[in-house]
């Protein structure tokens, strides 16, 4: 029979202190650390603290912060646990970026992710937590959305600006006017993405045939996309895919983008142009092209500005509307071609005729403006009845748009127009081989015709072949021509009536 050993009490009353000691010492092998958690086998993995929203809005920080807590197989947080939690798009639909600082080290057993933004609108994402040899979690699956203050369709892409100042377009890419990064790999975009450079904020943004420009929040001219011209302002013909600052350090109150030269007027009223100026369309007096703004000649205060095709108008003190450019189609409004003048004027001259206008807008080969009573008119070039007149007749003088509807704001397209009654009611009047009149049907119209659907807008900008619009709502609508996208609605599908862009 074996003897029992019996250990001395003294050895007994030391092998108590010690474990009692192991127990509250860090370290210890039941202590609450991912080391010690290792040690013993309790197995860890990652967890959601905070929910991602259902909805939440693009390209602005996920709020409240997302946290990542490692926890033991019970579910509590191990409070020592030190790491790195790293944090990707699992499900991707809409090939967004997560933007932000995605791998972020633990502080007590729990990460937190402060700017993380994902940068388009779509629906189904989630995301996934990783950690070197830990369980990864998914979380709930989620929709972003953008909400747009403005949109402007240009040739065949379209641009808007959202409540946060994020500018996204959509549409044909060939040239870089989306503002990717990815240009010129990708060709084209049919629903929104979102502009390079997070850190800038805009205000306004226009599109024209192949480029795109914007002011930001700080007064500063950007653009981007096909410099051929010097169309971009940046001293250089070299095309840019993401957004570059328009030399010269003016501050602008707006911009706009022509087919191949743009303009702006800055924060005084003062008006610049830059890039083609074949038809003398910059207004310097000259005909050089230029890759930098040069003053429009005559000291002019302006209070608008748009550039067209090859003309550019304006509106002055005293609501005078002024007009320099390509005159051949009576675009500038001066009567020029019926007296016999020559087809360009390179500085501003005044419209005839009509006074009190508070904005116009040049076309292709057309200009409209509206008064400050609402009356609508128009004049140049006429084919498809684009004055809205009643007639296909061209005229060198503003005619005033049948119907005796009082206008809010008109918008000329490429041989079509578009305007806004004082109820945000649209109509379009001129070419409607794309359904760009929007009123259902591909039938050409002389005289407005109401946009189908009933809808409400705050504002409405017709492009070369489509026209896009702002609901009350701030939801944007686009219709027309959508072979390269640029109705911004998930396809390449023409629509006859508005169809809401994804946002």
């Amino acid at each position: 029979m074996p003897t029992r050993r019996i250990l001395p009490a003294s050895i007994v009353l030391l092998a108590i202190i010690s474990q009692a000691c192991e127990r509250d010492l860090p370290g210890g092998p039941h202590a609450s650390s991912s080391t010690g958690a290792a040690a013993s086998g309790t197995p860890m993995r990652l967890s959601f603290v905070t929910r991602t929203p259902t909805s939440g809005e693009a390209n602005v920080p996920i709020s409240p912060p997302l946290q990542v807590a490692v926890r033991d197989s019970l579910g509590n947080t191990i409070p020592g646990a030190a790491d790195t939690v790293t944090l990707a798009l699992a499900a991707n639909p809409s090939e967004a970026l997560l933007v932000g600082t995605a791998r972020v080290a633990t502080i007590d057993g729990m990460a937190t992710f402060r700017d993380l933004r994902v940068d388009r609108p779509g629906s189904g994402y989630t995301l996934a937590a990783s950690r070197a040899g830990v369980t990864e979690a998914t979380s709930a699956p989620f929709a972003m959305h953008v909400t747009f203050v403005s949109v402007d369709g240009g040739y065949i892409h379209t641009c808007g600006v959202t409540t946060s100042g994020a500018a996204y377009c959509w549409g044909d890419n060939f040239s870089g006017q989306l503002g990717e990064e990815a240009a010129p790999s990708v060709w084209y975009r049919a629903s929104p993405a979102p502009v390079a450079g997070a850190d800038l904020k805009f205000t306004t943004i226009s599109t024209g045939v192949w480029h795109t420009c914007a002011v930001a929040s700080s007064g500063a001219a950007y653009c981007w996309g096909d410099n051929f011209f010097g169309q971009l302002g940046d001293g250089t013909n070299d095309a840019r895919a993401t957004p570059v600052p328009v030399a010269g350090g003016l501050r602008f109150a707006a911009v706009s983008a022509g087919s191949f030269h743009t303009c702006g007027v800055t924060t005084s009223g003062a008006a610049y142009c830059w890039g083609d100026n074949q038809s003398a369309q910059l207004g310097d007096g000259t005909t050089d092209r230029r890759a930098t703004p040069v003053p429009v000649a005559g000291g002019l205060t302006f209070a608008t500005i748009s550039a067209g095709h090859a003309h550019t108008c304006g509106v002055i003190a005293g609501g005078v509307a002024v007009c320099w450019g390509d005159d051949t189609s009576g675009q500038l409004g001066d009567d020029g071609v019926s007296a016999g003048k020559a087809s360009i004027r390179p500085y501003p001259a005044p419209v005839l005729g009509v006074r009190g206008f508070v904005r116009v807008s040049a076309g292709n080969v057309h200009t409209c403006g509206v008064t400050w009573r609402g009356a609508a008119y128009c004049w140049g070039y006429n084919l498809w009845g684009q004055l809205g007149d009643g007639t296909t007749t061209q005229r060198a003088r503003p005619v005033r748009v049948t119907g005796g509807l009082r206008f809010a704001a008109v918008d000329a397209g490429s041989y079509f127009t578009c305007g806004l009654v004082s109820d945000g009611t649209a109509y379009c009047w001129g070419e409607n081989r794309d359904g760009e009149l929007g009123d259902g049907t591909t039938t050409s119209r002389s005289s407005p015709v109401a946009v189908a659907g009933g809808r409400r807008f705050a504002t409405l900008r017709a492009g070369w072949y489509h026209a896009c619009a702002m609901q009350s709502d701030r939801g944007a609508v686009c219709w027309g021509y959508n072979a390269h996208g640029q109705l911004g609605e998930g396809t390449t599908v023409s629509d006859l009536t508005p169809a809401r862009v994804v946002q």
